[in-house]
């Protein structure tokens, strides 16, 4: 399915290659604590978390980008995310084996995600797992964010490979479209913060896995 083509790997970030929920669980609801309202638990922010702040202040009050409070709520969020980011946040179990065999492969890889360079930059200068990204391309990198192919095209452009050398793995739909757009071989990653809801299997990507280590045996396969 991968094909000998394959030169490079690009991951989506948050529910991809890290868990970010416990910190920006944490940060929507002390949003919540300091207004009187009662916690709420970890597992009900999980499943929105790879929606960032529009899904978490969805989670804590209810609303959505077209509520008139939105805005002012979403830089609060953010300086609260900001302020904790690196507390609880940490690689899912078999990332780091995955890239290590990636690189044993003489496979590149990289990291294109819609999180904002104001958290990804200092989240991926701390975690060593990056060290070895030969991209990295946030949400505001180039003009556009996902599900437009061009932070795509832009870190494959970074890397050196064609577009369609690059296979892309997310956990959300946008992340399919956006591969797809891109002319990218696409693995929709369903152990990340899909919530009940979602149904990868209507996404149209070319595989799924339910762990980091399938998609070498898909690239061993190839």
């Amino acid at each position: 399915m991968m094909g000998a083509q394959t030169r490079a790997v690009l991951f989506d970030l948050d529910g991809t290659l890290i868990d970010s929920a416990p910190d920006l669980g944490a940060a929507a609801d002390k949003m919540r604590t300091d207004r009187g309202l009662d916690p709420y638990p970890l597992e009900r922010y999980r499943p929105m978390a790879g929606a960032g702040a529009r899904g978490m202040l969805g989670v804590a009050f209810g609303i959505t980008p077209d509520s008139p409070e939105f805005n002012e709520l979403r830089e609060e969020f953010f300086v609260a995310y900001e302020r904790r980011m690196l507390l609880n946040t940490h690689v899912f179990d078999g990332i780091h084996a995955l890239i290590e065999a990636l690189r044993e492969l003489g496979l590149l890889w990289g990291v294109v995600t819609n999180k904002s360079m104001r958290f990804t930059d200092p989240l991926t200068r701390a975690i060593p797992l990056f060290a070895s990204a030969g991209a990295v391309v946030s949400g505001d990198t180039t003009p556009f964010a996902k599900p437009h192919p061009e932070p795509l095209h832009e870190a494959a452009r970074r890397l050196g490979v064609p577009s369609e050398a690059c296979v892309y793995v997310g956990d959300d739909e946008r992340d399919i479209i956006a591969g797809r757009a891109a002319g990218m071989r696409t693995v929709a990653a369903t152990y990340g913060y899909m919530g009940p809801q979602a149904d990868s299997t209507l996404w149209q990507a070319d595989a799924s896995i339910s762990s980091p280590m399938e998609l070498l045996q898909l690239l061993n396969s190839a």
